[in-house]
């Protein structure tokens, strides 16, 4: 049986949450891009943000970088931090220090190369280990307009093992991308503040919550 006690001071926190956002009329999210070096998360993030795409034209990051962008979700603004981070090994300790401040993840695999998928099983154990206890995080199979070497089923079931949410995009064609920051800021907002901002959103459970036998729905848009 829930403790009273916990229950009403769980339901004062809302209370008082939802009192700050009629204040401030403003939510931040801060939302991280995980994934192997070279599978699109730079694109990803200029896609999104700017609506261009980068070809081969840019450096592989390093360390951190970090970008800003408002929207508008329902009658709510919300400012996402996007923090793209490098994925080479030596960066490593760079990227995990950053874990416990992101409210979500897009952890990004290259469907195109399939060791990337590989370590995406690595990268999920490293979000357990540093990132938030309540952190929302999306599986991401990145250059879907390319020949793949990663099938969509084997990406559906690595998130379905994991109780997270699946999609594939293009940062080139631009398929899906805003969908994917968008629904992932969607999530974390229902569970922090429990509204969702401006209609439907998919079900989620945190990587970091006790797994049940209903897993959250993984959807794939192609």
């Amino acid at each position: 049986m829930p403790n009273q006690t916990d229950e009403h001071s769980v339901k004062s926190k809302h209370r008082s949450e939802m009192l700050d956002l009629e204040v401030s009329d403003k939510i931040t999210i801060k939302v991280m891009l995980l994934g192997d070096s070279c599978t699109g998360k730079t694109c990803l993030l200029i896609r999104y943000k700017d609506g261009a795409f980068l070809n081969n034209n840019f450096i592989s990051t390093v360390g951190i970088d970090y970008r800003n962008k408002l929207v508008t979700m329902g009658d709510k603004k919300v400012k996402l931090q996007i923090w793209d981070t490098a994925g080479q090994e030596r960066f490593r300790s760079v990227t995990t220090s950053y874990y416990r401040d992101a409210d979500a993840l897009l952890l990004v695999y290259d469907i195109a190369n399939r060791a990337s998928f590989e370590n995406c099983r690595n990268w999920l154990s490293q979000i357990k280990e540093f990132g938030k206890e309540a952190v929302q995080v999306t599986l991401v199979g990145n250059k879907c307009d390319l020949p793949r070497a990663v099938p969509t089923d084997e990406g559906k079931r690595l998130a379905e093992a994991y109780a997270i949410p699946f999609m594939e995009t293009s940062a080139k064609t631009g398929h899906n991308v805003d969908r994917a920051f968008l629904g992932l800021a969607e999530r974390m907002i229902k569970m922090k503040y429990g509204f969702v901002p401006g209609g439907e959103m998919a079900d989620t459970i945190s990587i970091n919550e006790p797994k049940t036998a209903e897993l959250s729905r993984c959807c794939n848009f192609n």
